[in-house]
């Protein structure tokens, strides 16, 4: 069992914050969490992440570990007498680690193109990238939760973390465009999953509430186009 002193720094509407905050949950590890914020990064971020400046970053013994799915793997590494957060299996691993990047390099940028897109013409082009995604990620759950509840099987794993952790901004994104996202007509099985995730014990109070993101997004939106004037 790992000891030793823990930080992180990160911000509280950071969905890859929260991963690291839900891994930490699951393990039982109470992190002290030093607040950034993206305007002015500290130096001991710029310190920590010199390569991509920027959070989560976690400190173990005052040693970084940067790059939120990074830190899943350290965390699970680390502290292996709690729930385990990647799967035992090589293979399965592999598959996780694969749809892990699928949903960080392919599927969340296309929510965040949409969130930037200007029209609905426009949002509902990008929108139907976004369901052509979300019916690979409702095949991959289906075909890895093995008929368990979650993508780590009775309990949350890895992928779960990875994509639970941005259905937040996803339903804010929803809430401010009035438009679907997440279809639960077209992905039943993650519209139960997302269900039962978002109101786990261990993630209930650490995704932020969708109001909230938004009010964020809203504010952050004003003040972008008042220093732009």
């Amino acid at each position: 069992m790992a000891t030793g002193s823990v930080k992180l720094l990160g911000v509280w509407a950071s969905p890859f914050v929260n991963r690291v905050e839900i891994a930490l949950k699951m393990k039982s590890v109470e992190p002290e969490f030093i607040l950034e914020t993206t305007l002015n990064k500290s130096e001991l971020l710029l310190k920590s992440n010199p390569v991509y400046k920027k959070i989560p970053v976690l400190l173990h013994d005052e040693k970084p570990i940067c790059e939120s799915l990074v830190i899943l793997q350290y965390i699970d590494d680390s502290w292996p007498n709690g729930p385990s957060i990647l799967p035992s299996d090589p293979y399965d691993r592999a598959i996780a680690r694969f749809w892990a990047s699928y949903i960080d390099e392919k599927w969340y940028p296309l929510v965040v193109e949409f969130m930037k897109a200007e029209g609905k013409e426009e949002k509902a082009a990008v929108l139907e990238k976004i369901s052509e995604g979300n019916l690979l990620l409702e095949e991959a759950f289906i075909k890895i939760n093995k008929g368990n509840s979650f993508f780590g099987g009775d309990r949350i794993g890895y992928l779960d973390i990875v994509l639970g952790s941005l259905l937040g901004w996803v339903k804010a994104i929803e809430m401010m465009d009035e438009m679907k996202i997440l279809d639960e007509t077209k992905m039943p099985s993650l519209a139960e999953w997302d269900k039962r995730f978002c109101s786990d014990n261990v993630v209930k109070d650490i995704i932020p509430q969708p109001e909230k993101l938004a009010e964020i997004h809203r504010k952050f939106h004003q003040m972008k186009k008042a220093t732009s004037n």
